[in-house]
């Protein structure tokens, strides 16, 4: 529903409309007056994880993308790291100036701050990940928030859905079982 919204909002350019779904979270209530917004030059470690100057993290929050030394097949069945692709489209699209605007929602079990970013441009990392098809909706956590991304980018077979792959959370498990 939520996602849905964003997409009525985005299309017709309510005003204010997509800022008030993006500040909901995925149950659909409004976030606390005390949550904090983290805003700084950032790196990319990963295709869902940032790092800012001060050497906090961030996990973007309801997408997973896939390891850095993960592989997928492409289209044509060639066999690519996937995870540094992805971690190259979210570098593409913060720029070269690093500079992003996150919400942060929780801190997770590795202590990373899990939170909503922007670019200082106003791109939605968080949904452009998953709408180029470099994240997918992690459910787990934002249940149907980016669904309607990932059926775009399924439907336009972009990023990892132009080929096969293992979704990162199948892959970290089975990492997991061989050491």
């Amino acid at each position: 529903m939520i996602a849905a919204l964003a997409i009525v909002a985005f299309r017709f350019e309510w005003p204010g409309a997509l800022d008030e779904v993006m500040d909901r979270l995925p149950g659909g209530e409004l976030p606390s007056p005390g949550e904090q917004i983290v805003t700084g030059r950032v790196t990319v470690i990963d295709g869902d994880t940032l790092a800012l100057a001060d050497r906090r993290r961030i996990r973007l929050f309801g997408i997973d993308a896939p390891e850095s030394g993960q592989a997928c097949l492409d289209g044509s069945g060639q066999r690519y790291l996937c995870g540094t692709r992805s971690a190259e489209a979210l570098a593409d699209l913060i720029g070269r100036h690093g500079q992003v605007t996150c919400q942060v929602r929780d801190r997770d079990q590795y202590q990373r701050l899990v939170a909503l970013c922007r670019t200082d441009t106003g791109i939605d990392l968080n949904r452009e990940m998953v709408r180029t098809g470099w994240a997918i909706n992690y459910e787990r956590y934002s249940r149907v928030l980016y669904a309607a991304e990932q059926r775009e980018a399924q439907i336009g077979r972009q990023g990892i859905w132009a080929g096969s792959f293992e979704t990162p959370l199948q892959w970290r498990h089975d990492l997991s079982r061989v050491k």
